[in-house]
């Protein structure tokens, strides 16, 4: 999704002088190759998250659109304060990107794990939540944050994410999708598992077991209406994230179908009260922290039977 997420800033800065890359050595050739071609666009200000966002703050009330690229893990967490105090609460348009979202930072461990950040940045008063899926997805994302006014903060995926869209996709913030329709339960997904949603969602089927996946990239707002008639429309909900379920996607979905007094069986998957365990490559810490595809469908299925045997 990084190389995704820098050409299409790239063909935004070259069109509007106004919007400015700032980086915190956090960059790759090929931000080094726009540096060249912008100088007067592309900032590093080093190691220094709250300066980045402060720096992205000021430039916000002097006309220009600064996007702010570092760690998702840093960018969310140390920066917390300067996001909330220098930006949400000044309402400035400074787009937030947090490379490394949920377990892709896998050989570094939970320090450079990204599986709060949805729960630390919602709560903060307007400011939308993006969570691409692919690279595609990413770049779409991008251009809705350049044309969306006020605070926005994507997370991206690092690790060669699969494709499931095609050029010229395009989003908008409180959207979702659905990918595929069943008749049994509603899976919500967010963010790079839904590689593994769709891997999941293939082995349901040989069980017998049809499954709507829906692909949910504006995690706020939420795209609340679609959710709703998914749920009136379904017999379970089940949420999917690389993320804690304490206050994330599920969590979300869940104060939106009480409120709207719905009631039916529902399943949060994602990291319980813990830090992930295990090292090695994000596909290893995954299916070390039961979220790979195959224990998905097994806590689905499971889950499933489970609900239809009390309905009897």
């Amino acid at each position: 999704m990084q190389i995704a997420y820098i050409k299409a800033l790239n063909s935004i800065m070259q069109s509007d002088k106004r919007v400015v890359s700032l980086l915190s050595d956090s960059g790759t050739d090929y931000d080094a190759m726009m540096a060249r071609d912008m100088p007067y666009q592309c900032f590093n200000v080093g190691i220094a998250e709250q300066n980045q966002i402060g720096i992205a703050a000021g430039m916000a009330m002097s006309g220009k659109i600064p996007f702010v690229y570092t760690s998702g893990a840093f960018l969310a967490y140390r920066g917390y304060e300067f996001i909330r105090n220098d930006v949400c609460y000044q309402n400035l348009n400074v787009k937030l990107v947090g490379m490394g979202s949920g377990l892709s930072w896998s050989t570094l461990g939970p320090s450079h794990h990204t599986t709060e950040d949805i729960s630390v940045l919602r709560s903060l008063p307007g400011l939308a939540i993006l969570s691409p899926a692919t690279p595609i997805e990413a770049a779409a994302c991008v251009v809705e944050a350049y044309h969306h006014v006020g605070p926005t903060y994507i997370r991206l995926g690092m690790s060669g994410e699969e494709e499931f869209f095609h050029e010229g996709y395009s989003v908008h913030i409180g959207g979702s999708e659905r990918l595929t329709q069943g008749d049994t339960a509603a899976i919500f997904s967010t963010g790079s598992m839904l590689s593994e949603v769709m891997q999941a969602e293939a082995l349901l089927a040989q069980k017998g077991c049809s499954v709507s996946v829906y692909n949910i990239y504006s995690l706020k707002p939420l795209d609340s209406e679609t959710m709703l008639n998914a749920a009136r429309r379904h017999k379970a909900i089940v949420t999917v994230e690389e993320h804690t379920i304490l206050g994330g996607l599920g969590g979300a979905v869940a104060e939106i179908l009480l409120e709207a007094g719905l009631s039916l069986p529902f399943l949060r998957i994602g990291l319980p009260d813990t830090f992930a365990v295990g090292y090695g490559t994000q596909s290893d810490v995954r299916r070390q922290n039961g979220l790979d595809g195959e224990t998905i469908a097994e806590r689905v299925y499971g889950f499933l039977q489970t609900s239809e045997r009390h309905d009897e």
